[in-house]
């Protein structure tokens, strides 16, 4: 297994199994800080830095909390339009890296360009942790979802996820990439303009995959130990800001998850959903036995803790 000592987090396509797992052992570890409100001394000394080109509430201040939980500290900017990479100027990522280099000891990055995170890491001589890149990948948030997933069902082998929503989501791309290295049957569930391209599903095909598409929801719930939730009403993920215009519409069907229809899943699925959610997923789902998406919350500090802890060589 590679070290993640001074690593960048871009991709969860180059992950092993090992490694998923050498991750979620080190959340546990760290778990306990996190459970008790307290912070340590363990990145003390070192800084993080926070370039957020696009809007975010989870993902942001879940890295900025692993790291005070960790006792490290934190600068950055969660507008870039208040930056020179936003405005008039609009500075290159080299040239920004270039400065935010000399700032921290690690750089986690949200941008809307697809592969951006990975210029950026071209260019850095410290770490850079993508936040999610355009239509790309979101490999801390699948990180979250799938150690939720392993502290609540005791595995990740012999699943059946269903996965429904826009599939040119960066979260489907990422945890499809890591079903790939779990004995994980997929089934997605996806508008047509939305559904796995075909050069997509020849990774999948590639990569091992078990996979398959339905058209409706109901064609899968009853064999769901997993259902993974994005929404299908959806902004443009190539913008920095996407303003809501008031023509919207509402979710299909097809591609809602209601109390009622849990009722035809198994007794013990979870659902999961990264948020911000439309009405693809009613408030009426939140008290059931099932919802598993505010824990995630938690877990995404433990998770981005232990990533931290990992690549800053606080723990190897």
């Amino acid at each position: 297994m590679r070290s993640f000592l001074g690593r960048d987090i871009l991709s969860l396509k180059d992950f092993g199994r090992e490694e998923y797992f050498r991750i979620f052992e080190v959340a546990d570890e760290l778990e306990p800080i996190a459970r008790n409100r307290r912070n340590s001394n363990m990145l003390a000394e070192k800084t993080l830095v926070t370039a957020f080109y696009q809007p975010s509430t989870r993902t942001r201040l879940a890295h900025e909390a692993a790291m005070h939980r960790l006792g490290g500290h934190v600068t950055g900017f969660s507008d870039a339009k208040m930056t020179r990479a936003g405005d008039f100027y609009q500075e290159s990522i080299k040239d920004t890296v270039r400065m935010l280099e000399y700032y921290g000891d690690a750089i986690v990055m949200r941008h809307f360009q697809q592969g951006a995170p990975q210029e950026a890491a071209r260019w850095s001589s410290v770490p850079v942790i993508n936040a999610g890149d355009g239509w790309g990948e979101h490999p801390t948030q699948v990180l979250t979802d799938l150690y939720t997933i392993l502290n609540e069902k005791g595995t990740l082998d012999g699943l059946n996820f269903l996965l429904i929503g826009d599939m040119r989501m960066r979260t489907m791309h990422s945890i499809s990439y890591a079903m790939s290295q779990f004995d994980i049957n997929a089934m997605y569930v996806s508008p047509p303009n939305m559904s796995l391209t075909d050069d997509f599903k020849q990774e999948l095909v590639n990569l091992n995959l078990n996979f398959r598409e339905l058209e409706h929801v109901e064609q899968g719930i009853a064999e769901a130990d997993v259902i993974y939730m994005e929404p299908v009403v959806q902004p443009d993920y190539t913008k920095s800001r996407d303003e809501r215009s008031g023509k919207e519409g509402f979710t299909p069907d097809n591609y809602r998850v209601t109390k009622e229809l849990m009722r035809k899943a198994p007794q013990d699925s979870i659902i999961l959903h990264s948020l911000p959610r439309m009405d693809e997923l009613p408030a009426e789902v939140d008290d059931t036995r099932h919802a598993r998406y505010w824990i995630e919350a938690f877990n995404g500090v433990v998770v981005r803790m232990a990533l931290l802890a990992l690549v800053l060589g606080a723990m190897e």
